[in-house]
This record gives structure tokens, C-alpha cells and sequence, in this order.
């Protein structure tokens, strides 16, 4: 069953209550929907996790516990999917990312080298920037949409196969 496979990987949630950086969440932390594992709770996870990866930006943990809270998802486990961009991920996710922002705009992709100066941060952040964040929307909402129904679809399946395994018996 999928629920004791995600247990497996899934953090307690006392640890994560005692992260300093989720303290701004206050008492909302504290609702024990947020905990509990289910499959609306771990498809809308993997939904708002996995979209939560294709955010260029450092805080992508934070606004993924935020964006479960307000969406009332389990918590641990999309804050804990965020980390399919990881550093040594990111550089893929985020080139496959512009390359679909790229098509998307009808832009030619352009070649990358990297100079570490404000200047080239600016003139790249003009040139390849928008191809880039709609790349990165593109592909988060794709992400999002297999990891929410691919999840659903594998509980299902489970439930459905342990069914048919208990009244063969």
C-alpha cells in the first residue's frame, strides 16, 4: 500500500515543528490534517511539492509549507518533494526548464556561459529570463499534474488490488 511506503521516507512531525524557519506558520502547524496520510492528502503533497521544485527561488521549502497549509495537504511530505531540485538537480530541471520556455516563445535557445558579475546576471536575467520562468511554470504544473494524479491513480490501483487479494483468499 502506498501509505506504508511514504511512511517509510516521511520525517516525524515533531521535527519539523521544532524548524525555526516554520515558526512564521504559528499554531496552524499544530492541525493534525496536515499530519495525517491519506490520498487526498498525499496526491495534493506530491501536486504542490513537485510544483513547489520548478521555483527558481532559495525558498522553496517555506512556500511549499505554506502553499499545503492553505491547501490543506499533508505538510512533511510536501515540503520533503521539494528536494527533486536539489543542487545537484537543479542545473538539469532548470535547463530543461528554459529549453520548454524557449519552444513555448518561439525564442531560439541561446548558448550559456557564466561570468559571476551583476552585469551578466542583468543582461541574462533580459535575455533568457522570461523564456526561463515560463519554463519553469510550464513544467512545475506538468510535474504537478502527473505527481497529483499519478498518485491517485497508484492508491487506487493499491486499495483496489488489496481488495481483490483479501476476497480471493
Amino acid at each position: 500500500m502506498p501509505r506504508k511506503f511514504i511512511k517509510r521516507f516521511m520525517p516525524d512531525h515533531s521535527v519539523i515543528k521544532r524548524q525555526k524557519a516554520l515558526k512564521i506558520f504559528g499554531n496552524v502547524l499544530y492541525n493534525p490534517n496536515l499530519w495525517c496520510l491519506n490520498r487526498r492528502s498525499a496526491s495534493g503533497a506530491f501536486a504542490v511539492g513537485l510544483f513547489m521544485a520548478f521555483v527558481p527561488l532559495p525558498s522553496q521549502m517555506i512556500m511549499a509549507a505554506g502553499l499545503a497549509i492553505s491547501c490543506g495537504v499533508n505538510l512533511p511530505l510536501s515540503v520533503a518533494l521539494v528536494w527533486i531540485s536539489n543542487p545537484i538537480t537543479m542545473p538539469v530541471l532548470f535547463y530543461c526548464a528554459y529549453k520548454v520556455g524557449a519552444f513555448a516563445m518561439n525564442v531560439p535557445a541561446q548558448g550559456f556561459h557564466f561570468e559571476l558579475s551583476w552585469e551578466f546576471l542583468l543582461t541574462q536575467m533580459n535575455t533568457i529570463g522570461p523564456p526561463f520562468l515560463l519554463g519553469c511554470l510550464i513544467c512545475g504544473i506538468l510535474a504537478a499534474m502527473v505527481g497529483y494524479f499519478g498518485i491517485k491513480g497508484i492508491w487506487r490501483y493499491s486499495v483496489v488490488r488489496s481488495w481483490q487479494q483479501r476476497q480471493s483468499r
